[in-house]
C-alpha cells in the first residue's frame, strides 16, 4: 500500500504537475529578462520624421541609500515635471512613493529626458540611479496628431499603438521583443558559468508615408486661422491624389499633442475625418447626378420639369436653398444653383432600387480600408425600406450619414475618370535595409468614363456659377461643389447649426489634388459658400504653385 501510495505520489509530481512544478524550479534558480525591441518610426514622404524613438531614462531609488527622504523630494521634483505641472504637488508625489513601507527599490518616473537626466546626475544624490528606456517623440507637435496616433501603456504596462498609425502599425511598428534568460544561486546572485539563453529582438519596421510634411504644415495652419475666422467649433481638411488615392495631408482641429496625450481627454483622440459622420448635404448631390447619368436616366442637357416651385412629396415640402426657382432648369443648372427640387426629380428618375445600388456601389455605408485605426461607418438603410421621401432627401444629402473620408474616396471616383481607389497614407515598410513597396488597391471602375467627364463638367461650372463663384480663381480649371448641411437634433433639423463643406479637384481634366475642407457649426455665416468654400481656395492657392499648376488664361 505505501509502495502504491508513493507510485501515485511521483505520478502527480512527475505527471499531471510535472509543467508546472518545472517552472516553479526554473523560477527558483533562474532569472529572465525581456528585451525590448526599438520601434520604428514614422516618416513623411520626403523622409523627415512625423514621429520618431528616441532615448529616455528610468529614474529610480534605492531606498536603502536614501538618507532624507524630504531632502530628495525637493531636489528631484523640478527635474521630472511635465510642462504645465506644479513642483509642489510633485513633491508630493515623490515623498508618498518614498515613504512606502517594505519596499526596496522604487520607479520613480518614467521617460525621462536626458538633459533632465544629467541635471539629476550632477546633483549625486545617493540612491538614486537609472535605467535606459526607449520614448516616443513627435518633431512637430500636434502637427497630424489625429493621423498619426499615439503610444501609450496597455494594461499589462507595454508600450501600445493606440489611433491612427501607431494603432494600426502597432504590431509591425513594435517588432519584437527578446529575452535573456540566465541562472542564479540561493541568494539570487548571478552564477558567471551557468547556463545562459538569449533570444535578441526584432525591431519594427519605419513607416514612409505619403504625407507632404509643407502641404500638412500649411493645412493645420490654414485650418485653424479659418475656425478663428468663421467662428467654428472644429474642422477638418483632407488631401488626396485621386488617381492612387494617396493622402498627401491630413489634419482636424481641435487637436492634441501625442508628447503629452494624457493632459488631453479622449474625445479628442478619435480623428474625425474617419470616424465622425455627418450628413453631407450638396456636396452629395454630384454622387447621385453622377448616378443617373451613369444610369442614363438624365443626360445634361435634361429639363426639370417639376422646377417651376415646390415639390410635395406625402406630408413634406421640398424647397430650394433661398426660394427661388427655375422652369425647365438643365441638370446642369440643377447642380450649379444646388437646386434641391431638381435633385428629387433626378432622384425620381433613379429610384430606390437604384439609388441603393449606386451608393453601395460608391462605397456609402462601408468602411474604405484607410489604414488607419477607429475607422468607423454608418450602415444604409435596409434595401427594401427605401420610400418617396427617403429617395428625394437622399438625392440632396439629407439622411444619408457619411464620414469625410467616404465623401472623399467616393468623389476621387469622379475625379479619376470613375475608377475608385482605397484611400491610403502609408507607401513603403523599411528595415535595415529592406523594403516592400505598399501597392495602391487601384479598385474597380463604377462610372462610365463619360458619365464621369460629364459630372466633372458640371462640377467646372458649379465652381464657376454657383453660390461660391466669387472665391473662384479666374483661369484656374477647378471642379467643385460646396455643401450645406443642417444637423439633425431630436428628430428635426437645427434651424441655425450647420456642417459646412466644399469638396473640389485640380484641374478638372487631369487634377493633381482632390481636397475636403469642413467646418463644424461656423457662426460668421451657415453657408458654406461663405465659409468652407474661401478656406478651400486659400488652401488651393498654395496647391496650385506646389504642383505646378497654371492657370489656362
Amino acid at each position: 500500500m505505501a509502495f502504491l501510495v508513493l507510485i501515485a505520489r511521483l505520478f502527480s509530481w512527475q505527471v499531471i504537475k510535472g509543467k508546472a512544478l518545472a517552472t516553479q524550479a526554473r523560477g527558483q534558480y533562474e532569472v529572465g529578462t525581456k528585451l525590448e525591441a526599438q520601434r520604428g518610426s514614422i516618416l513623411a514622404s520626403d523622409g523627415t520624421y512625423l514621429a520618431a524613438r528616441s532615448a529616455g531614462w528610468l529614474v529610480t531609488a534605492s531606498m536603502p541609500e536614501i538618507k532624507n527622504i524630504t531632502e530628495v523630494a525637493n531636489k528631484l521634483a523640478p527635474l521630472l515635471i511635465n510642462e504645465g505641472e506644479e513642483t509642489y504637488d510633485e513633491e508630493i508625489r515623490l515623498k508618498e512613493l518614498l515613504t512606502k513601507a517594505g519596499v526596496v527599490w522604487i520607479p520613480l518616473k518614467h521617460k525621462v529626458p536626458d538633459e533632465n537626466k544629467k541635471n539629476i546626475d550632477a546633483l549625486q544624490i545617493e540612491g538614486i540611479g537609472f535605467e535606459e528606456e526607449e520614448t516616443r517623440s513627435y518633431p512637430e507637435a500636434s502637427t497630424a496628431a489625429h493621423l498619426l496616433g499615439f503610444v501609450g501603456k496597455n494594461i499589462e504596462g507595454e508600450d501600445t499603438g493606440y489611433f491612427g498609425l501607431e494603432g494600426y502599425y502597432d504590431l509591425a511598428l513594435a517588432g519584437k521583443p527578446g529575452f535573456l534568460s540566465s541562472e542564479k544561486d540561493a541568494r539570487g546572485v548571478p552564477i558567471l558559468l551557468g547556463n545562459e539563453r538569449q533570444a535578441s529582438p526584432v525591431g519594427g519596421v519605419d513607416l514612409i508615408t505619403h504625407i507632404d510634411k509643407g502641404i500638412e504644415i500649411l493645412a493645420e495652419k490654414k485650418l485653424k486661422e479659418g475656425i478663428e475666422k468663421y467662428g467654428a467649433k472644429g474642422g477638418s481638411v483632407i488631401i488626396t491624389n485621386p488617381k492612387s488615392g494617396a493622402i498627401i495631408a491630413s489634419s482636424s482641429y481641435p487637436s492634441y499633442n501625442p508628447t503629452e496625450y494624457s493632459d488631453f481627454t479622449n474625445d479628442l483622440f478619435r480623428d474625425p475625418v474617419v470616424a465622425d459622420a455627418f450628413e453631407p448635404g450638396s456636396v452629395f448631390k454630384v454622387i447621385i447626378m453622377a448616378a443617373a447619368l451613369d444610369a442614363g436616366v438624365v443626360e445634361p442637357e435634361t429639363k426639370c420639369d417639376i422646377c417651376g416651385g415646390p415639390l410635395r412629396i406625402d406630408k413634406y415640402l421640398i424647397e430650394t436653398w433661398n426660394k427661388e426657382y427655375r422652369p425647365d432648369s438643365t441638370m446642369v443648372d440643377v447642380i450649379v444653383h444646388s437646386d434641391n427640387v431638381g435633385m428629387s426629380f433626378v432622384g425620381q428618375k433613379l429610384g430606390a432600387d437604384r439609388i441603393y445600388d449606386y451608393l453601395d456601389k460608391f462605397g456609402i455605408g462601408k468602411k474604405t480600408g484607410i489604414d488607419l485605426q477607429g475607422e468607423a461607418s454608418v450602415k444604409l438603410r435596409d434595401k427594401s425600406t427605401w420610400n418617396d421621401v427617403d429617395v428625394a432627401t437622399a438625392s440632396f444629402g439629407q439622411g444619408v450619414a457619411i464620414t469625410p473620408i467616404q465623401l472623399l474616396k467616393a468623389v476621387g471616383a469622379i475625379a479619376n475618370q470613375g475608377v475608385m481607389v482605397t484611400p491610403q497614407v502609408v507607401g513603403k515598410l523599411e528595415s535595415d535595409g529592406w523594403y516592400q513597396e505598399i501597392e495602391p488597391d487601384t479598385g474597380e471602375r463604377i462610372i462610365s468614363e463619360d458619365a464621369a467627364k460629364n459630372i466633372t463638367a458640371m462640377m467646372v461650372e458649379a465652381a464657376k456659377n454657383g453660390e461660391s463663384k466669387w472665391t473662384y480663381l479666374r483661369g484656374f480649371n477647378v471642379a467643385g461643389k460646396t455643401g450645406t448641411a443642417q444637423i439633425p437634433i431630436a428628430g428635426h433639423y437645427d434651424a441655425e447649426k450647420t456642417i459646412a463643406s466644399f469638396i473640389g479637384f485640380a484641374p478638372a481634366n487631369n487634377p493633381k489634388f482632390l481636397m475636403l475642407v469642413t467646418l463644424k457649426e461656423p457662426t460668421s455665416s451657415p453657408w458654406a459658400s461663405e465659409t468652407a468654400a474661401p478656406l478651400w481656395y486659400s488652401i488651393a492657392k498654395d496647391l496650385f504653385l506646389r504642383f505646378g499648376i497654371q492657370p489656362s488664361n
